[in-house]
C-alpha cells in the first residue's frame, strides 16, 4: 500500500510539472509568518488531494520548506505531514469516507503532550484550481469546477481545465502551543484544531471566489419580490397611469440597466488581456499594504473599496490587483456613462453594475439600486465605488460624494450579520493618459462623452507611462465606528425598510471625510510628482542636475524623517535611480554645457505638471511653511511655527483632507532641518546656518505652498476690502484677481484660476470661523480673518502682496 501510495505521488508530481502552473501568496509566506524549515512541520489542507499535495510540495521546494510528502519525526512517532480534512467524493457516492485528519490531529497532540519540549508549527495551506464560485443552482460547468467537492475523476477535470489558474495561500502557522495550554482533552483538541481550519478555508474560499452565483433570473425574481420593490412598483403604476404589468416590467428594465453579469471565464480573460495591457503601458505596478485587506477577509469582513479616482485605468488597475492578491474582483459601481457597446457588456461581466449621475425624481429607480447594493451586501459580495463621484482633473482629491456611502450605510440597518469595513485606497501614476483632456477640460472645453471610437483611440496612443502606485490605506471598521460615535445605532437595526434615523446624514458625512483623509494618508512619493514638486518652484522650470539631486534627496529624507503620515510611501530607489528612471519618460529637456547638466521640464508638460504635484502637495505643506518662515526670518522658535500653522493647517487640512497636525510633527521637521545642516536647533530655537546653499534649499522647499497661500490672500484681501461682500462678487472679482497674478507672475497652475477650488475655499473659511455668510449670502468677515491676514502678510513675498493691493 505504501509503494503504491507513493507511486500515485509520483504521477501526481509528474502531472503537476506538466499541467500546473501556481501563483503563490503572499509572495514570500517564510519572512512574512516567520516560518522556521528546522522546526517540525505540519500542513493542512481542505482536501485529502494528491494534486493539492502535488502542488503544494512544488511550492515547498521553492520555499525551502520541508516537504508535505514526506513523514515528520515527532517524538518516537512518525507522522504524515499532509493532513487533508476532507475526503475526495467517491466516484459513485455523494457521500465523502471519513478523512484520517482526526487520527492524525490525535497522535500530533499525543507526541506533543509527551515531549512538551518539542515546538511544531502547523500551517494551513489554502488550494484553488480557478476561482469559480460556481452556482447556486449547479450545471455543467460548476461540475467542472472546484467549488464543489470532487471525485478523483472531476478533479482530474479541475486539473486539466484549471491547472494553469492554479492558487496555493499560505496563512500563519496555528498556535500548537496555546491550544496545549487548554484544559482539554487530547481527543478533543484535535476537533477544535479542525474546526477553526474549517472555518478558515471556508473564508479563503469566499474571500478567493466569492459567494456562489444565482441565476440572473432568479436574481431578478427575488428583488422584484422585495416589499422596497413593490409598494416603487404599485406607487410607479398610480403616478404614472400604468399597468401593474407595465410597471413591472418598467423595474425588470431598470433592474437589467442596474445589474452586474459576474462571469469567472471573463475575468481570466480581463486578467490575461490587462497582463499584456500593463506590461506595455507601465514598468511595474508598486502595491503596499495588502494584508490589511487579506486580515479584513481572514475575520469574515464585507470589504468595501473606496479609491481615489485619477483616471480610468483605476476601474482596471484595482480590480486587478485584488485579483492578483487571491482576492475576489470586487462588484464595481460604475458611471452609467461607461455603459456603451461594447465596453459595457465587459464591464458588466467584469462585475460592474451602472450607477446614474442622480436619482431624482425617479423613485422607482432609486429603490430598485439601492435594493441591489443590499442584496450586494447580503450575499457577501465586495463593493467597490468611487466617492468623489467623477475623476480629478486638477491632480488633488475632490469633495466626497455620499449617495453610496449614505446607501451602504442604511443597508447595514437592515441586519447584515457580518462586520462592515471600507478600505480606502490611494492610487497614483506617473502618467495619467487622459491629462491632456483634463487640461482642456479646466481650460473650458466641455467633456466629451466615451465611445467606441475613443477606446480605439486610446489603444492607438498606448505608450511608457512608467509605474502605477497602489497603496491600501487604514480600515474604517463601519460596526465599530458606530459603537464610538453613534452608541444608539444598532436601534435602528429593523425598524423598516427604507428607514433613515436622524443621525444617519450626520455620520455619513463625517466617514466620507475621514475615508478621503485615509487615501490622502497613504500617497505614494514618486520620481515625477518629486520632480514636479522641485522643477514648478523653479524660473524656467529648470535646475541643475546637481541641485536636482540634492533637493531631491532632502525631500527624500524630509518624508522619511518627518514622514506625515506613517502610511505614506516612498520609492525603494534613491534620487539618482529615480532621476534616470524619470528621463526615460519624454517628459523633461536635458540641456548640456561646460559646467554640466541642466534639467527643465518639456514646455508642453509644463501646465501637465501641477497634476502630478497636487497628487503629494499635502505632505509638503508644513515643511514648506516652516522653510519659508525660516528663509524670511532667518531664526524663529517652535512656538512661533505652532501659532503660524494653528492658524493656516485647518485650511490645509479642510482643503487637502488632512488629519490633525500631531503635536510632535513641527519638532520632527525641524531636527530633520537640522539634520541635513540647513539649522541649527537647540529643541526651542532654530536659527538658518550662514549658507548659501542652505537659504536656497530652504527657499525652494518654501515655495511649494505659494500658490496656495497667494488663492487665500486673494480672497482675505477682497474679504477685508469689503464687508458685506455678496459671495457670487467674491467669486467673480477673486477668478479676476487671479488671472491678473497669473499673467504678471507667471503662474500655469490650472486650480489657481478654478472657480470650484475658490468656491470650497469661501466653505472652508466659513467652516473655520473666518467669515460668516448670511441667508443672503452676503459675506462678513470675523476678527479671526485680521490674523490670517498677518501670517499670510509673514509668509508671501512683498512683490505678490504689492500685485494684489494695486488692483483692490
Amino acid at each position: 500500500m505504501r509503494l503504491l501510495s507513493q507511486g500515485l505521488n509520483r504521477v501526481a508530481q509528474w502531472t503537476n510539472c506538466l499541467l500546473v502552473r501556481s501563483k503563490l501568496l503572499p509572495a514570500d509566506p517564510v519572512s512574512q509568518f516567520n516560518l522556521d524549515p528546522s522546526l517540525p512541520t505540519f500542513y493542512v489542507a481542505r482536501l485529502n488531494s494528491r494534486a493539492d499535495l502535488a502542488a503544494l510540495n512544488a511550492m515547498c521546494k521553492k520555499l525551502g520548506l520541508p516537504s508535505p510528502m514526506q513523514d515528520q519525526v515527532l517524538g518516537s512517532k512518525t507522522l504524515p505531514r499532509f493532513i487533508g480534512i476532507k475526503n475526495p467524493t467517491p466516484l459513485l457516492s455523494k457521500t465523502a469516507g471519513p478523512s484520517p485528519a482526526i487520527d492524525q490531529g490525535k497522535a500530533i497532540f499525543s507526541a506533543l503532550r509527551a515531549h512538551p519540549d518539542i515546538k511544531a508549527q502547523v500551517i494551513p495551506v489554502t488550494v484553488l484550481w480557478g476561482r469559480n464560485p460556481g452556482k447556486e443552482k449547479p450545471g455543467i460547468g460548476t461540475l467542472f469546477s472546484h467549488s464543489l467537492t470532487p471525485s478523483w475523476l472531476r478533479k482530474a477535470m479541475v486539473v486539466l481545465l484549471s491547472g494553469r489558474d492554479n492558487l496555493v495561500r499560505f496563512s500563519a502557522p496555528i498556535a500548537l502551543d496555546q491550544l496545549m495550554t487548554d484544559k482539554a482533552d487530547v481527543d478533543e483538541l484535535p476537533h477544535k484544531l479542525l474546526r477553526v481550519a474549517r472555518v478558515h478555508f471556508h473564508r479563503q474560499k469566499l474571500a478567493a471566489t466569492g459567494p456562489r452565483l444565482p441565476s440572473r433570473e432568479a436574481l431578478f425574481n427575488s428583488l422584484l419580490a422585495a416589499p422596497t420593490v413593490k409598494r416603487a412598483i404599485a406607487d410607479e403604476a398610480k403616478s404614472k397611469g400604468l399597468s401593474h404589468d407595465e410597471a413591472r416590467l418598467k423595474a425588470l428594465e431598470l433592474l437589467e440597466e442596474v445589474a452586474a453579469n459576474y462571469s469567472e471565464a471573463m475575468v481570466r480573460v480581463g486578467d490575461r488581456v490587462l497582463t499584456w495591457l500593463w506590461n506595455k503601458l507601465y514598468n511595474g505596478i508598486e502595491v503596499k499594504n495588502a494584508d490589511r485587506v487579506h486580515d479584513l477577509a481572514d475575520k469574515g469582513h464585507e470589504i468595501i473599496y473606496v479609491p481615489c479616482h485619477r483616471s480610468h485605468m483605476d476601474y482596471l488597475l484595482l480590480t486587478y490587483v485584488i485579483y492578483h492578491q487571491g482576492l475576489v474582483p470586487p462588484h464595481i459601481a460604475a458611471g452609467v456613462n461607461l455603459n456603451f457597446f461594447p465596453a459595457g457588456g465587459i464591464f458588466r461581466r467584469c462585475g460592474a453594475f451602472f450607477i446614474r449621475r442622480s436619482f431624482a425624481g425617479n423613485k422607482l429607480y432609486s429603490t430598485i439600486f439601492k435594493e441591489y447594493l443590499t442584496q450586494l451586501f447580503i450575499k457577501g459580495y465586495s463593493v467597490k465605488f468611487y466617492t468623489e463621484g467623477g475623476r480629478s482633473r486638477t491632480g488633488r482629491l475632490l469633495p466626497p460624494k455620499t449617495g453610496m456611502l449614505a446607501m451602504t450605510m442604511q443597508s447595514m440597518l437592515r441586519g447584515i450579520d457580518r462586520p462592515i469595513s471600507i478600505v480606502p485606497v490611494y492610487i497614483g501614476y506617473e502618467h495619467v493618459m487622459e491629462i491632456n483632456t483634463y487640461l482642456k477640460e479646466l481650460a473650458g472645453n466641455s467633456k466629451k462623452n466615451e465611445s467606441v471610437a475613443g477606446v480605439f483611440k486610446a489603444i492607438k496612443n498606448l505608450k511608457n507611462y512608467g509605474r502605477g502606485y497602489l497603496n491600501f490605506g487604514e480600515p474604517i471598521h463601519l460596526n465599530q465606528y458606530l459603537n464610538e460615535h453613534q452608541a444608539d445605532w444598532r436601534d435602528a437595526i429593523g425598524q423598516g425598510e427604507g428607514a433613515k434615523p436622524q443621525w444617519l446624514n450626520g455620520q455619513v458625512a463625517l466617514v466620507a471625510d475621514r475615508i478621503m483623509t485615509n487615501i490622502n494618508a497613504s500617497a505614494a512619493l514618486n520620481s515625477i510628482n518629486l520632480l514636479a514638486m522641485i522643477l514648478l518652484c523653479n524660473e524656467q522650470f529648470a535646475l541643475s542636475r546637481q541641485k536636482l539631486l540634492t533637493q531631491m534627496r532632502f525631500y527624500l529624507t524630509l518624508q522619511s524623517q518627518a514622514r506625515y503620515d506613517a502610511n505614506v510611501t516612498a520609492p525603494n530607489e534613491d534620487a539618482e535611480a529615480l532621476l534616470n528612471h524619470a528621463l526615460k519618460l519624454d517628459k523633461f529637456d536635458v540641456l548640456a554645457d561646460e559646467l554640466g547638466e541642466i534639467i527643465t521640464i518639456k514646455e508642453k508638460e509644463r501646465t501637465l505638471f501641477n497634476y502630478y504635484r497636487n497628487n503629494i502637495l499635502h505632505l509638503f505643506a508644513v515643511p514648506s511653511v516652516i522653510a519659508q518662515i525660516l528663509f524670511n526670518r532667518y531664526s524663529v522658535t517652535v512656538t512661533e511655527c505652532q501659532a503660524s500653522l494653528g492658524t493656516l493647517y485647518p485650511l490645509f487640512a479642510k482643503e487637502w483632507f488632512m488629519h490633525e497636525l500631531r503635536e510632535d510633527y513641527i519638532e520632527d521637521v525641524l531636527n530633520c532641518f537640522a539634520q541635513e545642516g540647513l539649522i541649527d536647533f537647540d529643541g526651542h530655537l532654530a536659527t538658518v546656518v550662514k549658507d548659501n546653499k542652505a537659504l536656497a534649499q530652504l527657499e525652494m522647499l518654501g515655495k511649494v505652498i505659494h500658490l496656495t497661500l497667494e488663492r487665500y490672500a486673494i480672497s482675505v484681501s477682497l474679504l477685508l476690502r469689503d464687508q458685506g461682500i455678496a459671495r457670487t462678487t467674491l467669486e467673480s472679482e477673486s477668478e479676476v484677481l487671479a488671472k491678473r497674478l497669473g499673467t504678471l507672475h507667471g503662474i500655469k497652475s490650472p486650480e489657481f484660476f478654478d472657480k470650484k477650488v475658490q468656491t470650497n475655499l469661501i466653505s472652508v473659511l466659513q467652516t473655520q470661523g473666518f467669515i460668516s455668510i448670511s441667508e443672503q449670502q452676503t459675506i462678513t468677515a470675523m476678527p479671526t480673518l485680521s490674523t490670517l491676514s498677518d501670517h499670510l502678510n509673514d509668509l508671501l513675498p512683498a512683490r505678490i502682496w504689492q500685485s494684489i493691493r494695486d488692483t483692490l
